[in-house]
């Protein structure tokens, strides 16, 4: 799996979380991909606070114990509400601009590196992958990658907190019937690009992975998948621990 550090003149996002914690207010973060049409990320959402957090994140945030690693921390909102609740946090992510801001806002312990960079060898008790967390593993098919990571990461009895979307709802017809095509690539990998004025990213994949068959690659790779809590809107958290 790639181990991508973002160059600043290439990174959308951490340039849009620079301007709203420097300026407080931020244009637009723009959304494209070749299965939908183009969105927007709202930049003030990114430095929400933990009472609007939604619930499947502040359930994580409650649930996780000991050593914590946030993975793509952004803003570092996650960490901060950690931090705030006397626990013990790692954040990282792939953005410099975005970790220089976690550093000015407070968070303890930031890194700029990369979850499936090797030189990265420490160990945690809790690994929290949130905002659709299972995106950064891209492919159903990078899946066995993704969990041999995690059990050089993982401590004994450790565990990950993972949110995603069964994006089904998006197939579904009038009648209530989902036609999907089973020849195709699993409907939940998307290709995203993003733009912030004019810093445009390079395009990437995204996995959005429902939780059945997020069960079956974990039992595969010696992991037990559980269903923690679901949400409004086809989310869900799980909890994946060693089996």
């Amino acid at each position: 799996m790639a181990t991508t550090i973002l160059s600043a003149e290439r990174d959308p996002m951490g340039a849009a979380i620079s301007d709203y914690f420097n300026h407080r207010k931020a244009d637009r973060l723009r959304v494209f991909s070749s299965q939908f049409e183009e969105d927007v990320i709202p930049v003030k959402e990114l430095f929400r606070n933990i009472q609007s957090m939604p619930v499947l994140e502040r359930t994580a945030l409650q649930m996780a114990t000991g050593r914590i690693l946030d993975v793509g921390a952004g803003s570092g909102c996650h960490a901060l509400a950690l931090q705030e609740m006397g626990k013990e946090v790692c954040a990282i992510d792939i953005s410099p601009l975005s970790v220089e801001v976690m550093k000015q806002r407070g968070v303890n312990d930031v890194r700029l590196t990369n979850l499936f960079d090797g030189t990265f060898t420490e160990t945690f008790d809790s690994v929290l992958m949130l905002m659709n967390g299972s995106g950064i593993i891209g492919k159903l098919s990078n899946m066995p990658d993704f969990f041999r990571r995690m059990k050089c990461i993982l401590r004994p009895g450790g565990c990950i907190w993972m949110d995603s979307s069964d994006l089904r709802y998006l197939f579904e017809e009038e009648d209530g019937s989902i036609v999907i095509d089973l020849a195709g690539d699993y409907y939940g990998e998307i290709d995203f690009q993003m733009q912030y004025k004019d810093v445009k990213g390079e395009p990437f994949d995204w996995l959005y992975v429902d939780f059945q068959t997020l069960s079956l690659y974990a039992a595969e790779c010696g992991f037990k998948a559980e269903l923690v809590k679901e949400g409004k809107h086809y989310d869900y958290l799980a909890k994946l621990s060693l089996a």
